[in-house]
C-alpha cells in the first residue's frame, strides 16, 4: 500500500528483455541503503518487487502483463521515474490509498503552465467514467492528485511548482502515456453495485 506522495525520482540505468517480460534497473541513490530484497516499491505508480540490489542500483523483474498494462515498457535508459516505498503503519496519510495496481494508461492531452501552476489534462476512457469525481483523487504515474475538473472525456489536475520539481513531471510532454490507478473505493462501490443489480435481475 502506498500514499501517492512521491519520495524521490530515479534514473533508468537498464531495461532488458527477459523471458517474455523485462528486467528494469534503476539508479535510486542513497535510498537504496534502506531497501531490502523483496521490498515493494512503486515505480511510476506500479508496485514492483526489489529482486537485486547493488550499491545504489536496484533491479526489478517485470511480468509480461505488467508491460502490457502499464507504460513501463516505454521507458528508455536515462528516463526519470517516480519512486515511493510502501507506507508504514502509523504514518501520516498525506495522499490517498494507492495499491500500486495500475488499471491502465492514459494519454496526456494538455501539459502547460497556467499562471503560477501547471495544467495537466489526461484522457478519461469511457469505461472509467464515474471512477473519478471533481475534488476526488486520481493517481497518475504514482502521484496522488486532486481532480479539479472532470468532463466526459478528460480529467484536469493543477500541479503546484513543488510537485513538478520533486517528481518526473518536469520531463513529461503532451501525447505521452501515464499510468493511472483509479480510486480504490470507487472501484469497490462500482463492483458492489454491479453485483447487486445482477442479483436483482435473477
Amino acid at each position: 500500500m502506498f500514499t501517492g506522495l512521491v519520495e524521490s525520482t530515479a534514473r533508468v540505468t537498464a531495461i532488458l528483455p527477459r523471458d517474455g517480460g523485462a528486467r528494469l534497473e534503476l539508479g535510486i541513490g542513497p535510498m537504496a541503503a534502506e531497501v531490502r530484497l523483496g521490498d515493494s516499491i512503486a515505480v511510476n505508480g506500479c508496485c514492483l518487487t526489489a529482486t537485486e540490489i547493488q550499491g545504489e542500483r536496484i533491479a526489478f523483474d517485470l511480468l509480461e502483463q505488467t508491460l502490457r498494462v502499464t507504460s513501463l515498457g516505454d521507458l528508455q535508459v536515462g528516463d526519470l521515474v517516480n519512486v515511493e516505498r510502501a507506507m508504514l503503519a502509523g504514518s501520516r496519510l498525506g495522499g490517498h490509498f494507492v495499491q500500486g495496481h495500475v488499471d491502465g494508461t492514459v494519454k496526456i492531452l494538455i501539459w502547460r503552465e497556467d499562471g503560477a501552476d501547471w495544467r495537466l489534462e489526461v484522457e478519461l476512457p469511457a469505461e472509467a467514467r464515474g471512477l473519478v469525481i471533481p475534488k476526488g483523487s486520481i493517481c497518475l504515474d504514482g502521484i496522488s492528485l486532486t481532480a479539479a475538473e472532470v468532463s466526459d472525456d478528460r480529467v484536469t489536475c493543477f500541479i503546484i511548482p513543488h510537485t513538478r520539481a520533486v517528481t518526473h513531471l518536469s520531463t513529461k510532454q503532451t501525447g505521452q502515456r501515464m499510468n493511472v490507478e483509479w480510486d480504490m473505493l470507487a472501484k469497490h462501490v462500482r463492483e458492489l453495485v454491479r453485483l447487486e443489480l445482477q442479483h436483482q435481475q435473477r
